[in-house]
């Protein structure tokens, strides 16, 4: 198989300068300043100027789902209360490997800035929206749909987890222990509750501005037709798990759902910093940390609520 090829600067600003011509978006003779947003010139990101980011795909698989994001961000568009990224051009770079280069939504990183209460009314309004866009739509696009996780299954790969941990003085497993199996079942996703989701939800694809408004949402290539818990769990690990949970209730979402991606959320950081520590996980240690620190926040709402075992369902599939 044919390796893909590095891009570097000089092919970057060669890309850059055409596309910027074609579009009448401006560019001089010398044409723009661009910089790998990683700091390494193998990045498949690249910021162009101040107005734009250019994003390359790097294998044939990351170019299907690049395709398949520019449809996606078109379809959800008009259903949120946040900013999309645009493209300003698309195509390909390299034979089969596709390019966008996107409008920059102004603002900074959800891992820069802290979400005001304001900010969470933005985040309500996202989850809102998600659940509003047509399914079936967004499956006519080839967005997939998946499963809902087994809490339970994740419940005891966080236990087997914490013990790495608690041997790295990282975490304290008992408490892992206010999730009982009992619970586990109890917040077993309900059938019919499928929307659309981000699926990735970190702090770097939330745009939030100075005064903590969140003004834009990134990184749509991983969007999937699921367990709407998965984004409230997003949301923990970017936010904190109060906001998240405050979040979700603004949107409709009932104790169950906020329960469920609290504790997938909490699960999830555990498990991930024990790879970390066992070198199966490249994410940065002080990250890892943060998104645990966030998890593990305490809500009002798990103290106080008791879930019924009658059926209830808090969101339907439009």
């Amino acid at each position: 198989m044919t390796q893909a090829p590095t891009p570097t600067a000089d092919t970057v600003r060669r890309l850059v300068r055409s596309l910027l011509k074609d579009s009448g978006a401006g560019a001089d003779d010398a044409g723009p300043e661009v910089r790998p947003a990683t700091g390494r010139e193998e990045s498949s990101v690249w910021w162009v100027g101040a107005r734009h980011v250019l994003r390359l795909a790097p294998d044939r698989e990351a170019a299907v789902r690049q395709r398949r994001e520019l449809r996606l961000r078109d379809l959800v568009r008009p259903h949120l209360p946040v900013a999309v990224p645009t493209s300003v051009a698309h195509g390909e770079w390299s034979a089969g490997l596709t390019y966008t280069l996107d409008t920059r939504v102004a603002g900074g990183s959800g891992e820069e800035h802290d979400v005001s209460a304001v900010g969470e009314a933005d985040l309500a309004g996202l989850l809102t929206g998600l659940r509003e866009v047509p399914v079936r739509q967004a499956e006519t696009l080839g967005v997939p749909r998946t499963a809902p996780r087994s809490l339970e299954a994740l419940r005891r790969a966080a236990g087997q987890a914490a013990e790495r941990l608690a041997a790295a003085d990282e975490f304290d497993p008992v408490r892992l222990h206010q999730l009982a199996p009992t619970a586990a079942v109890q917040l077993a996703a309900q059938p019919g509750s499928a929307v659309l989701v981000h699926h990735d939800l970190r702090g770097a694809h939330l745009v939030v501005s100075a005064d903590g408004r969140v003004r834009g949402v990134l990184g749509w290539a991983d969007t999937v037709v699921g367990d709407p818990a998965e984004d409230i769990a997003g949301l923990a690990l970017a936010v904190g798990s109060p906001a998240a949970v405050r979040a979700a209730t603004l949107a409709g979402y009932g104790a169950r759902p906020c329960l469920r991606g609290l504790w997938l959320a909490r699960c999830d950081t555990v498990i991930r910093l024990a790879a970390h520590l066992d070198t199966r996980d490249a994410t940065p240690l002080p990250l890892l940390r943060s998104q645990l620190r966030r998890a593990w926040e305490a809500i009002l709402l798990e103290r106080v609520t008791e879930l019924r075992d009658d059926g209830e369902k808090d969101d339907a599939e439009p």
